[in-house]
């Protein structure tokens, strides 16, 4: 499967697991699972054909893991607007956890934290190297450091999605670190 196939299925996946379920007419259940043999059929019957040899694939190459297969069934790991409770439990995060966004977010950062604007959760990296990634998705990377270990014992809840990603529902300013804080 060519670079180019493996990423329009990738996206496909991601819309319509993540954000867009019912557009192609599936429906998730409620830790957002779907049957594969569903997706397949119903991304053929709304013009996007792909097959299990595709799509397992794409699951199995995708460097962020954004696909979870269990059995027959297939779900995104992680980034939903629609609501889904993927069943992760809270578990201590290390001491720090990093945030990798663009320099005009950070008037917004410093004035409400991080919040998880359409999605369930903030998304956070356990290392600079990732969280610069996906800053730069969106120009040039500002990465913010996360006091992960006193979010934690000030009662702050996180989670480990099954693709290393951290989820916590908001980043409060006081327990960020700025770059230029360092």
């Amino acid at each position: 499967m060519d670079e180019r196939r493996t990423v329009k299925v990738s996206k496909y996946l991601s819309k319509h697991l993540r954000h867009q379920p019912e557009r192609i007419g599936l429906e998730l259940d409620e830790r957002g699972w779907v049957e594969i043999d569903a997706l397949i059929a119903a991304a053929a019957a709304h013009g996007f054909r792909f097959s299990r040899e595709e799509l397992d694939h794409v699951v199995a190459t995708n460097d962020k893991k954004r696909f979870a297969v269990e059995g027959t069934r297939i779900r995104a790991s992680q980034g939903h607007t629609v609501e889904v409770d993927l069943g992760l439990p809270a578990v201590a995060p290390p001491s720090y956890l990093y945030h990798g966004t663009v320099a005009r977010n950070l008037d917004g950062i410093r004035a409400e934290g991080l919040r998880a604007m359409s999605r369930h959760d903030v998304h956070l990296s356990a290392d600079r190297e990732t969280a610069t990634r996906v800053g730069a998705r969106r120009g040039r990377p500002v990465v913010l450091a996360v006091d992960a270990g006193a979010m934690h014992r000030d009662g702050h809840a996180f989670r480990c999605s099954a693709n290393g990603v951290w989820l916590t529902r908001i980043v409060p300013p006081r327990y960020l670190r700025f770059p230029e804080e360092h």
